[in-house]
Protein backbone atom coordinates (compact mmCIF):
# COMPACT_ATOMS: atom_id res chain seq x y z
CA UNK A 1 0.00 0.00 0.00
CA UNK A 2 1.57 3.14 -1.05
CA UNK A 3 1.93 6.26 1.18
CA UNK A 4 -0.32 8.24 -1.20
CA UNK A 5 -3.04 5.82 -0.64
CA UNK A 6 -3.18 5.83 2.98
CA UNK A 7 -3.51 9.92 3.18
CA UNK A 8 -6.14 9.55 1.64
CA UNK A 9 -8.38 8.21 3.51
CA UNK A 10 -7.90 10.16 6.33
CA UNK A 11 -10.28 13.19 6.62
CA UNK A 12 -8.09 16.56 6.52
CA UNK A 13 -7.35 18.32 10.06
CA UNK A 14 -10.05 21.00 9.24
CA UNK A 15 -12.87 18.19 8.62
CA UNK A 16 -11.79 16.44 11.51
CA UNK A 17 -12.19 19.96 13.29
CA UNK A 18 -15.56 20.82 11.69
CA UNK A 19 -16.98 17.87 12.44
CA UNK A 20 -16.29 17.67 16.38
CA UNK A 21 -17.24 21.21 16.65
CA UNK A 22 -20.68 20.17 15.59
CA UNK A 23 -20.84 17.13 17.72
CA UNK A 24 -20.01 19.01 20.79
CA UNK A 25 -22.70 21.75 19.82
CA UNK A 26 -24.96 18.97 19.25
CA UNK A 27 -24.34 17.59 22.68
CA UNK A 28 -24.31 20.69 24.63
CA UNK A 29 -27.39 21.91 23.18
CA UNK A 30 -29.66 19.23 22.30
CA UNK A 31 -27.87 16.26 24.78
CA UNK A 32 -30.24 13.75 26.07
CA UNK A 33 -33.84 15.81 25.68
CA UNK A 34 -34.11 17.39 22.24
CA UNK A 35 -37.52 19.33 23.62
CA UNK A 36 -35.88 21.54 25.79
CA UNK A 37 -33.80 22.78 22.88
CA UNK A 38 -36.48 23.48 20.99
CA UNK A 39 -38.71 24.54 23.46
CA UNK A 40 -36.09 27.16 24.46
CA UNK A 41 -35.87 28.27 20.54
CA UNK A 42 -39.35 28.34 20.27
CA UNK A 43 -40.00 30.80 23.70
CA UNK A 44 -37.25 32.98 22.30
CA UNK A 45 -38.89 33.24 19.07
CA UNK A 46 -42.22 33.99 20.64
CA UNK A 47 -40.89 36.50 22.86
CA UNK A 48 -39.01 38.07 19.87
CA UNK A 49 -42.38 38.17 17.61
CA UNK A 50 -44.44 40.01 20.69
CA UNK A 51 -41.67 42.61 20.79
CA UNK A 52 -42.12 43.82 17.48
CA UNK A 53 -44.56 45.91 18.48
CA UNK A 54 -42.55 47.94 21.15
CA UNK A 55 -45.83 48.55 23.03
CA UNK A 56 -46.42 44.58 23.53
CA UNK A 57 -42.56 43.79 25.55
CA UNK A 58 -44.37 43.65 28.94
CA UNK A 59 -46.43 40.84 27.26
CA UNK A 60 -42.87 39.36 26.15
CA UNK A 61 -41.46 39.71 29.82
CA UNK A 62 -44.66 37.61 30.75
CA UNK A 63 -44.60 35.19 28.29
CA UNK A 64 -40.97 34.19 28.14
CA UNK A 65 -41.15 32.90 31.85
CA UNK A 66 -44.24 31.65 31.26
CA UNK A 67 -43.44 29.03 27.97
CA UNK A 68 -39.93 28.00 29.69
CA UNK A 69 -42.02 26.54 32.67
CA UNK A 70 -44.30 25.01 30.21
CA UNK A 71 -41.50 23.15 28.36
CA UNK A 72 -39.92 22.89 31.19
CA UNK A 73 -43.02 21.43 33.03
CA UNK A 74 -43.86 19.21 29.91
CA UNK A 75 -40.16 17.42 30.07
CA UNK A 76 -40.34 16.20 33.29
CA UNK A 77 -43.65 15.23 32.97
CA UNK A 78 -42.15 13.16 29.94
CA UNK A 79 -39.46 12.20 31.75
CA UNK A 80 -41.67 10.81 34.66
CA UNK A 81 -43.41 9.04 32.46
CA UNK A 82 -40.35 6.80 31.56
Amino acid sequence: MSEAAGSERAAPPIGRWLVGFGRFWWDFLVGDTPELTVGGILAVGVAAAITVDRGLVWMAVAALPLVVGLVLGGSVRRAARR
